[in-house]
């Protein structure tokens, strides 16, 4: 079999959404298979003892252990190409062994102490003859890991592993011609975000050619993201197209008849029942929230509303607008949405939709009844934006196939010390739901001007690998920075610093304890494969999937291990022809962390235990050639033999 290849809970909490400023809304208003593949919790810190952990290593070296030495072996890249490896340099996953282990889970009375934040240990003090409770059970004694951090772990250089984490970049001037784009793919870009708030569709079809182009000649696959411009609400234009100065506590009038030429003194607003949905006392925020102004008097049968200016400024043309607190009325799909997802999207067969402003589920269902047959093969990612949809995020949630954290609009909804909050609930939620989560804006946006990040945008991205998100993303930083390439490597070397810190058995008994009961079988039996490869350490869980879902379970209880997702693609026929499902399931798992995509091509059979045996070796031969295992190791591999699902544990001779 030829290889084709391309590598690159916590406990249930409850948050008021009161707390996040939610109260405040105003509702007024045909062959043998072959294999392609393509690369891409809640959290649990294991900060530990890094001379120990060296310690264990060296004996592993030594042979002390029996083990075979894996510290810094790496994948190697794309193999030659009449073997039609398709490939990208990664490192070698962190062995599990050397991971220590907490023994305690954080107490779940508040999301506001991130599960990532506090390592405890139960059980020490039965061992040691501490404490116990009245029932004999040992007492509970939380101590933070923190304290056994080494000073000399600190100046080691960053962790050689697979990149769990993906990462999502924005496609802008910058970085639209092929040179930029293969080494953006090279430094670890999983998904190309392409922004329909701007561009024309010739601009964005030249950027797309020239993506494809990049992942031809690196061999590294990518998916395409389409982010949707969403209803806006925008000021007008100004007399001689001059920006105008408006001093603080200086009133102005804001119109809604948008033709007027704004001056000094009124400005044009696009939102037509903008005297309606405000009353005295409203916060409307203009040009991302530099410009703040309160309402002092509504005049609805002029259309107009008169306001205090809380803070001196200078006023554009076009600039966007909020209004905190207020349920618009606006389509969350415009016209232009849909022009943008008929004519551009499916057209070139994007893998995803980002969904700006979602405020409910019933408008995914829309873009959903839109895409028609093709939402088989196009995933919406919601993006939550303001306080109606934090409001109704579960429902957002339950209709999505992902959610993606938009802190940018959102900031401006909520108050800016609930945005930590908000965005730890919905990283924990999707967890929960096993769907991905993306966190993005302004995750390292200094980066636009400058070739390094700020301490505090580190540790942003770093606390929300801890948080559990399945992606971050860049925003400005790679569609009109300075350093787009420097800055995915940066954000690379976080992500994986951040993924060597987790204690991955701590995280699967956490996510086990808030798993609703009963499990589904499929879920049940996803549980079971990371538990096996955890009980006998494995190097590599293989699962076998045709729609990516049960390799999506898996993904979720987060194993410290790779996971090869090999799809198997479905053959149909309408009784006239006969065609092969789209390679679209396994580039879905790019915005899934942890997972590996693999995709098996021609008339395979998840089920025939010949095919699968054939499938499974050509996976592991692709392994070994990876290195993402070696002889001598035990893998995991999860499929089904007729109407039965098999869990194997196998050892590579």
């Amino acid at each position: 079999m030829v290889l084709r290849a391309d590598v690159r809970s916590k406990p249930r909490h409850e948050v008021n959404l009161e707390e996040l400023g939610a109260k405040s809304i105003d509702r007024g208003s045909p062959t043998s298979p072959t294999l392609q593949s393509q690369s891409h919790a809640p959290p649990v810190v294991d900060t530990g003892n890094y001379k120990r952990r060296e310690r264990e290593r060296e004996r592993e070296r030594e042979g002390v252990k029996g083990g075979k030495a894996r510290e810094g072996r790496g994948l190697v890249g794309p193999g030659p190409r009449q073997a039609q490896l398709r490939g990208t340099t990664t490192q070698r996953p962190i062995d599990p062994r050397e991971s220590s282990r907490a023994e305690r889970l954080p107490s779940s009375e508040s999301i506001s102490r991130p599960h990532a934040l506090g390592s405890a240990q139960e059980g020490r003090a039965s061992s040691r003859g501490g404490p116990r409770t009245s029932t004999g059970r040992a007492e509970v004694v939380e101590v933070s890991t923190m304290a056994t951090i080494d000073i000399e772990s600190l100046l080691k250089e960053t962790p050689a592993g697979v990149q769990k984490t993906k990462i999502i970049c924005t496609l802008g001037p910058k970085s639209r011609d092929v040179e930029t784009l293969e080494h953006m793919l090279q430094a670890g870009m999983n998904v190309a975000r392409f922004n329909f708030s701007h561009g024309s569709y010739d601009y964005h079809q030249g950027t797309l050619d020239a993506l494809k182009q990049a992942m031809t000649n690196t061999q590294i696959m990518c998916a395409v993201l389409l982010d949707t411009k969403g209803p806006e609400i925008r000021t007008g234009v100004l007399k001689n197209g001059k920006p105008i100065p408006i001093s603080k506590d200086r009133e102005i009038t804001l119109t809604t008849d948008y033709d007027f030429e704004g001056d000094e003194n009124t400005i044009a607003l696009s939102y037509k029942k903008l005297a309606e949905h405000v009353h005295p006392g409203s916060t409307i925020l203009i040009a991302d929230g530099s410009i703040t102004l309160t309402v002092l008097e509504c005049d609805i049968a002029g259309g107009t509303v008169r306001c205090r200016c809380e803070n001196s400024a200078t006023l554009g043309e076009k600039k966007n607008c909020n209004l905190p607190g207020v349920v618009v009325d606006l389509p969350t799909v415009t016209k232009k949405d849909e022009d943008d997802i008929l004519i551009w999207g499916v057209k070139n067969k994007v893998d995803f939709i980002a969904a700006s402003f979602v405020r409910k589920g019933s408008d995914v269902k829309k873009i959903k009844e839109l895409l028609g047959s093709n939402a088989r093969s196009i995933q919406i990612i919601s993006k939550v934006e303001n306080q109606e949809g934090l409001v109704n995020f579960d429902d957002i949630l339950r209709e999505s196939d992902g959610i993606m954290v938009a802190r940018g609009d959102l900031g401006m909804e909520i108050p800016t010390e609930k945005i930590f909050l908000a965005q730890k609930m919905m990283i924990f939620k999707c967890n929960s739901a096993g769907k991905p989560v993306v966190t993005a804006t302004q995750m390292l946006e200094s980066m636009c001007k400058s070739p390094r990040p700020t301490r505090a945008e580190a540790t942003d991205v770093a606390n929300a690998v801890l948080d559990g998100t399945d992606a971050v993303m860049l925003s400005g930083e790679t569609a009109a920075g300075a350093y787009p390439v420097n800055a995915v490597k940066i954000m690379a070397a976080i992500c994986r610093e951040a993924e060597a810190s987790l204690d991955y058995d701590a995280i699967f008994k956490s996510i086990m304890k808030s798993a609703p009961l009963p499990m589904t079988p499929l879920e049940s039996l996803a549980s079971s494969a990371v538990r096996t490869a955890n009980k006998v350490r494995a190097s590599l869980i293989i699962v076998l999937t045709r729609g990516g879902s049960t390799a999506k379970l898996v993904a979720k209880y987060r194993p410290s291990v790779p996971i090869l997702s090999v799809a198997v693609p479905v053959m149909t026929t309408d009784s006239l022809t006969w065609e092969l499902s789209e390679e679209s399931p396994a580039r879905h798992s790019l915005v899934c962390r942890g997972l590996i995509p693999l995709l098996a091509e021609g008339a395979a059979k998840a089920t025939d235990s010949d095919t699968t045996d054939e499938i499974l070796a050509a996976a592991i031969a692709y392994a070994l050639k990876s290195h993402l295992c070696q002889h001598g190791d035990a893998i995991v591999a999860l499929h089904r033999i007729g109407a039965a699902s098999v869990i194997k544990i196998m050892d590579i001779k």
